[in-house]
């Protein structure tokens, strides 16, 4: 295949049942349900880690956070590094040393001191993890086009224990669409793949073009016609918002305060559900033009397609907004959509796989060697369905590090069972057949015991041969089984684990 071009694109904080092409029958995202129709659909697409700085650093580097290291958001940073380390590996350098353009238009968050510029990257440098409306170019753009500056009101938010307001969760903007942080957004990425286009008919360039949307992670902020848009009485509340807590880590219960939930009727839940919606909508609207664009330049035979997100979001299920210290499925699974050209249409894949997985694909895609990429895999024997008996592994690992305080967790998913090791606390074992929406913490349960064990096993060996040290501190507290090296690590008594263990 001669090189593609590449249109990757990416939201933040994004559920998976907010797409029609996940189920979600009230919807409104058009768009993306056709790139699905005309594309793979994976269903069982998961991050590597819920939350923004480390998830973004493992799609440049195809390495798990544990590897890369940059393992939290500067602006909540609690003495992790800041930055990737000097000659780390990235696919927009390897791109770029093959001869392709490179641009990524919107959030970066990927470090303080290093830009996306820096990494290869053609665009403006949109720093932070919310629209900057206040950037110069965005400042430039409703100038040029004689466009109201920013304004909110209608502000929804909880309430502090102290009295004070809690964190601004969704507003009502006083701006039209085309004004939008996301409007700016997508017209700055089609200007760019107009340049694009033109360099590849004079010089037969590829382009990888990445339109990274701020959206629809909180607060949401839209126009009328968008935070208007859906009915609160007409959205469902998610299950989950049963939650008590009950045989759960106490640090859940935190941060449903941290959020505020209780301070909030539930008719306040649902309308924040309804708004979140509504800005799944206006993106998936943004990207309707920016796939109109490829296909005007006649680019839509020569470009793959992927959509994705970082991580997911909570927008009330278990009681908790954002992301944080819970490894549920609203936050770890997401959506994941790829088409190349000449692949087959309306393919749904059920393999585990991951945003990591991103990062070899586009390799692949563009002829480059994705060794340095060393956890990541290619899709494409999926999305071609060159393989159909493609050996992928029945389980998927993901690991968190904290947020506002360190709090290392590791998980393990299977078909049906999830384990979530909590090393200051109660671990998780949830059963999602019986229970889809993880109320019910199993781990304690007897009749689950041989499972328990099966899982912490399996999560051992994976951590262990990956070289994640977490697998130490399972040895120690956990019966993990035999093992064949001294979990002490004293380098005394090597003699005692020789005639042990696999």
């Amino acid at each position: 295949m001669k090189q593609p071009n590449i249109l990757f694109l990416m939201t933040d904080q994004h559920r998976a049942d907010t797409l029609g092409a996940y189920g979600n029958t009230r919807g409104v995202t058009p768009h993306l349900d056709e790139l699905a129709r005309t594309g793979t659909r994976f269903d069982r697409w998961y991050t590597p880690t819920a939350i923004c700085t480390p998830a973004r650093a493992s799609l440049l580097t195809g390495k798990a956070p544990f590897r890369h290291k940059l393992l939290a958001n500067y602006e909540r940073n609690v003495g992790y590094i800041e930055d990737l380390p000097a000659g780390e590996f990235t696919f927009s350098e390897a791109l770029r040393d093959n001869g392709y353009n490179c641009g990524l238009i919107g959030k970066w968050h990927v470090g303080t001191a290093k830009t996306a510029g820096d990494f290869g990257f053609d665009g403006p440098d949109l720093p932070g993890w919310h629209n900057p409306v206040d950037h110069p170019d965005y400042l430039a753009y409703l100038a040029d086009n004689e466009l109201p500056p920013y304004e909110i009101s209608d502000r929804i938010r909880g309430t502090l224990p102290n009295g004070g307001p809690g964190n601004l969760l969704a507003a009502r903007l006083h701006q039209p669409v085309e004004a939008t942080f996301e409007h700016y957004l997508a017209s700055r990425a089609i200007e760019t793949m107009e340049r694009y286009a033109a360099d590849a008919r004079e010089r037969d360039t590829p382009f990888f073009l990445a339109l990274h949307f701020f959206g629809p992670h909180l607060p949401y902020i839209l126009p009328d016609e968008y935070f208007d848009l859906f009915d609160p009485a007409d959205v469902p509340l998610p299950p989950s918002v049963a939650e008590t807590f009950h045989g759960k880590p106490p640090v859940q219960r935190n941060y449903s305060a941290h959020w505020t939930f209780d301070t909030m009727p539930i008719e306040t839940t649902r309308k924040l559900i309804a708004v979140y919606w509504g800005y799944v909508a206006l993106i998936d609207h943004e990207i309707g033009r920016v796939l109109a664009a490829m296909r005007r330049l006649g680019l839509a035979d020569e470009t793959a397609v992927m959509f994705t997100c970082d991580h997911g979001e909570f927008t009330g299920a278990h009681r908790l907004h954002d992301k944080g210290p819970a490894m549920y499925e609203d936050i770890y699974r997401t959506p994941g959509i790829v088409r190349v050209p000449g692949g087959p249409e309306g393919a749904v894949r059920s393999e585990f796989v991951s945003l990591l997985d991103c990062t070899a694909t586009i390799l692949e895609l563009a002829g480059v060697d994705p060794g340095p990429a060393v956890d990541s895999r290619s899709l494409l024997p999926l999305v071609t369905g060159a393989d159909e008996a493609a050996d992928w592994d029945d389980d998927i690992v993901c690991e968190f590090h904290g947020h506002h305080f360190p709090y290392p967790q590791r998980m393990l998913r299977t078909d049906r069972y999830k384990l979530v090791v909590n090393p200051d606390s109660v671990n998780e074992l949830y059963d999602l057949e019986a229970d889809p929406d993880e109320l019910i913490n199993r781990y304690c349960h007897p009749e689950l015991a041989p499972v328990r064990t099966r899982l912490l096993r399996r999560l051992y060996e994976v951590l262990r041969r990956r070289g994640d040290n977490f697998y130490h501190w399972m040895t120690s507290m956990y019966d993990v089984g035999d093992v064949a090296h001294d979990p002490t690590m004293s380098g005394l008594d090597e003699a005692s684990y020789q005639n042990t263990g696999p």
